[in-house]
């Protein structure tokens, strides 16, 4: 049995602690907004926060996350977080989705970036393409990506 903090509520997990966060979420909790994309780290559709850092949750253990905060997609758009609210209706603003499965990795990396951004401070293209470096969208909507956090940045600024 794991004990899990996940947007702000506890859960206890029944399954082995090696398990990747990713599907102690999906799986077991029904939390399905977080994707699946590569296993391994590198395309970035698994993002989650941990203690409001962007972490890849296909390779991190459920043991790692004993006694931390996660952050889910779900907690993002649909509570009361200014920031992935501002985030949110960029995306929407810019039309950045196409095929959307990268979306909640994007928005969670996107939102996690943008809390670490001194406020006032405009983020630079430069640090915007940096901070999503580690997301991968299918559909090629980098320039819309760009111009959706630049916006919200400035929305939040």
């Amino acid at each position: 049995m794991s004990k899990l903090n996940i947007n702000g509520r506890d859960h206890t997990v029944d399954t082995d602690p090696s398990t990747p966060i990713l599907w102690a979420l999906r799986d077991t909790l029904g939390m399905t907004g977080t994707k699946f994309g590569c296993g391994a780290a590198l395309c970035g559709a698994c993002t989650v926060h941990m203690n409001g850092q962007a972490i890849r949750s296909c390779v991190t253990p459920i043991s790692a996350a004993a006694g931390q905060k996660i952050t889910t997609i779900e907690a993002v758009t649909g509570g009361t977080d200014k920031v992935g609210k501002a985030v949110h209706e960029a995306w929407v603003k810019h039309d950045v989705a196409q095929c959307g499965y990268c979306q909640s990795g994007q928005i969670m990396s996107a939102t996690a970036f943008l809390k670490s951004v001194p406020r006032g401070k405009l983020p630079t293209e430069a640090e915007i393409d940096a901070a999503m470096a580690g997301n991968i969208c299918r559909c090629g909507t980098y320039a819309r990506i760009r111009a959706a956090v630049a916006d919200a940045a400035r929305t939040l600024a």
